[in-house]
């Protein structure tokens, strides 16, 4: 199958960037990339209201609150989601994805979707590898 992407372009427009600003967008798609990041965006996004911490970590399962607490600081670090406190005893503090990120979401989920319709394949080629791998 040939690649539809054109590379000289993707080059060109890396190339385009600074130094900095290059440093910026390989940190940008790092963190995009972590473990926990594309998960909670995707439940901010899904239930396209405000959420609380604690209703975040109910949708993000087996996500710890330190990390929780880490994704969500730097999901609002780089602009993706909104972070509103309200002045209230106890405080009560709600999430929101902002139009950057439903804008990325959008250029994500084809990939998560062709992602779920080749489980079948990846699970081959990996029960494929591991018995190859026993018989070295």
């Amino acid at each position: 199958m040939k690649s539809k992407i054109d590379w000289e372009e993707a080059y060109a427009a890396c190339e385009a960037l600074t130094e900095n600003e290059d440093s910026l967008t390989r940190d940008i798609v790092t963190g995009i990339s972590e473990k926990w990041t594309l998960w909670t965006l995707a439940e901010l996004a899904a239930e396209e209201a405000p959420l609380r911490f604690s209703r975040i970590m109910e949708r993000v399962e087996g996500v710890s609150q330190k990390s929780l607490t880490k994704v969500l600081r730097q999901l609002e670090r780089d602009g993706l989601i909104t972070r509103k406190v309200f002045a209230e005893v106890p405080p009560r503090v709600e999430y929101a994805t902002t139009d950057l990120a439903l804008e990325m979401l959008e250029l994500v989920h084809p990939l998560w979707k062709w992602a779920a319709a080749n489980v079948a394949k990846f699970q081959a080629a990996q029960t494929s590898y591991d018995l190859r791998q026993k018989k070295n």
